[in-house]
């Protein structure tokens, strides 16, 4: 009678991690693969964390724009940020289209600027017009915002998350 050695626990728990491994390797790929075939508002909607500022880019008609073929770079504010700004300040924001334009514009940055590229910059134009501060010398900040994430590829630019919504002068 032949008698199955069955692999120690320790075995077994190198061949979980190799599996686990290789599952975070492929979603983690499959999810890069699948953010840069989707535009700047298609990876925003989908990030769950930018229902705000999805919401302002529809009210201020800037969804085509942002949805063309770029490449833009764009500073975007997490619904957190956004709930930095009182209620009804936000709120008059979003009903003037005007106004929410400029601020909006003011987050982009045309052409890809990646973040290997930022820590060369003291400042950026924004399509808004007027130029963007950029600080490294702790952390990298925009303005007053904090950037905490970086380089988010979309098939039309890049995406780097801030925690403040910036305002032109």
């Amino acid at each position: 009678m032949k008698t199955h050695t069955f692999p120690g626990i320790k075995q077994l728990g190198v061949l979980a991690v190799a599996l686990l491994s290789l599952l975070v390797i492929g979603c983690q790929s499959t999810g890069h693969a699948r953010a840069q075939k989707m535009d700047i508002v298609e990876t925003a909607m989908a990030a769950g964390d930018f229902d705000t500022l999805v919401t302002a880019v529809k009210a201020a008609g800037l969804v085509e724009t942002l949805k063309g073929d770029g490449p833009f770079t764009v500073f975007a504010p997490t619904d957190e940020a956004f709930a930095k700004i009182p209620s009804d300040q936000l709120n008059a924001l979003i009903a003037d289209k005007e106004a929410l334009a400029k601020v909006l514009t003011y987050h982009v940055v045309a052409g890809k600027v990646m973040a290997s590229d930022v820590v060369n910059l003291s400042s950026a134009k924004s399509v808004q017009g007027q130029s963007i501060s950029i600080d490294t010398s702790n952390g990298v900040k925009v303005d007053n915002a904090n950037v905490i994430k970086t380089d988010i590829l979309t098939s039309n630019g890049v995406i780097h998350v801030i925690d403040s919504v910036i305002l032109p002068m």
